[in-house]
């Protein structure tokens, strides 16, 4: 018995999917890039055991969590927020007994792949399995070949990149740099900077946060120049420590091009607090011009990710912080709103902004025209809640014909559970391996083709995308 079908995700139809198990077999083994995610550097600096099975698939990974909370099952049951967890084995019989309400998600996939290819299990997890996953876990953590460096060297992953506050030390980083340099290990781990503590007015903190970026760089971020010198002295940490990218979590994509006399006085009364919502807004949307601007100075790929009402459930909120699973989608315009940075940078061959989307209206009607006319522009994959079979395919099907697939850059897994990594990017390479071959069976490809654009899509465009 196995957790997982050899042809999962494949083709229905016998010929076709004959084709899709070629395509996928000349990419199954190639190097994972994982541009974008939020994992932890301090995992492989330290390169400590991780505790438990709890801390490990429940704890980090709001995927999990969010769907039994939709059930009525309490964070505090699961004790989420707790800097150290007191009864694990109980919250594991928690979640092993509401298995079933992962069926049919990408999750159960997730899931199912790190327990039978990591940990060798192949009984469906259930109250009856519980103890039985739970002491196995258990004793593969305790071992050498369960560290995250060795986790890392296993998934034969090429470079992973973090995401990081424009505030950090990023000394993680740093350390592993050092090691690596020393004939230590040498694991590829980037950072990421994402500004949104310092540039985004409503961001919890933000009037402390610009005092302490005017602290760590030297820097008067009273003024709009100092403000503006600030974050480019950050960036250029960032990039000596190895990030080639910056991201963005704007609410929504606006951008705005102020002249620096009506930047500078906005700026005054967002430091005031005097800004309103609607100049909080203009704000963020002049923020994204500038960081494009700096983008073709320094070199850094801009990802900009819109579109999420941030903490909807306010209870929650208060309760336990950000990132807790109530984050929701929303609509999105991307032609309007991306108008004035696309008027002022658009047709700048050096700069290079991916597109990411959790309104999925918008593909086939703005955001594939977009990326298929501007020379900046590129679509990032299917992302948060289209992280799943289905959305992968809409995406493919919807942005394709009109952006081709060299105006998208492969795949990305933007995860918080480690474990999960080589399970998404299976997922990913089985969902493109099924559309190319669909392709090849309708006559629209040759096979030759289909092998030359896997590679792409799960190589070769993201090397290329994010300067790896």
């Amino acid at each position: 018995m196995a957790l997982l079908h050899d042809d999962r995700l494949f083709p229905a139809e016998e010929g076709t999917r004959a084709i899709a198990r070629r395509l996928y077999a000349s990419i199954r083994g190639l190097p994972i890039v994982s541009p974008h995610g939020h994992t932890q550097a301090s995992w492989f600096a330290d390169n400590k055991p991780f505790p438990n099975p709890v801390a490990l698939f429940i704890q980090p990974d709001h995927y999990v969590f969010r769907m039994l909370y939709s059930q009525g099952i309490s964070l505090e049951d699961l004790e989420i927020g707790h800097p150290y967890i007191e009864e694990p084995r109980e919250v594991w019989r928690v979640f092993a007994s509401h298995y079933h309400l992962f069926r049919g998600t990408p999750t159960r996939l997730w899931l199912d792949f790190a327990f039978q290819q990591l940990f060798g299990l192949t009984e469906r997890l259930s109250a009856t399995t519980a103890d039985d996953y739970y002491d196995t876990v258990c004793a593969k953590l305790a071992s050498q070949q369960f560290l995250p460096r060795a986790l890392y060297d296993r998934f034969g992953i090429e470079v992973l990149a973090t995401t990081d506050s424009p505030l950090d030390s990023l000394q993680d980083h740093r350390l592993i740099r050092e090691g690596a340099r020393s004939g230590g290990w040498a694991g590829r781990i980037l950072p990421t900077f994402r500004p949104d503590p310092v540039v985004d007015p409503a961001f919890p903190g933000f009037a402390k946060n610009i005092e302490t970026l005017a602290d760590i760089s030297g820097e008067d971020t009273a003024t709009w120049r100092g403000y503006m010198r600030a974050l480019a002295a950050r960036r250029h940490f960032f990039k000596a420590l190895g990030a080639t990218a910056t991201d963005h979590g704007h609410p929504t994509a606006q951008t705005a091009d102020l002249t620096e006399s009506k930047a500078s006085r906005l700026f005054e009364a967002i430091l005031e607090g005097t800004a309103d919502a609607a100049q909080q807004e203009q704000f963020r949307a002049q923020m994204l011009t500038e960081m494009a601007r700096m983008s073709l100075d320094d070199g850094l790929v801009m990802q900009i990710h819109p579109g999420a009402v941030r903490n909807h459930n306010a209870q929650i909120f208060a309760r336990y912080g950000r990132d807790m699973g109530a984050d929701i989608p929303m609509r999105t315009d991307y032609v309007e709103a991306l108008r004035p940075l696309l008027n002022r940078y658009g047709n700048e061959p050096g700069l290079t902004v991916i597109l990411f989307t959790l309104d999925e209206t918008a593909y086939s009607r703005e955001l594939a025209p977009l990326a298929g006319h501007y020379p900046c522009l590129r679509l990032g994959p299917p992302w948060w809640f289209h992280d799943s079979p289905e959305g992968m395919m809409r995406f493919r099907e919807q942005a394709t014909e009109t952006a081709g697939f060299y105006n998208t850059v492969g795949f990305n897994d933007d995860t918080r559970a480690f474990l999960s990594i080589p399970a998404r990017h299976d997922l990913a390479r089985r969902i493109d391996s099924a559309f190319l071959a669909r392709l090849v069976a309708e006559h629209r490809l040759e096979e030759d083709e289909a092998v030359e654009l896997a590679h792409e899509l799960t190589y070769g465009l993201v090397k290329k995308a994010y300067k790896l």
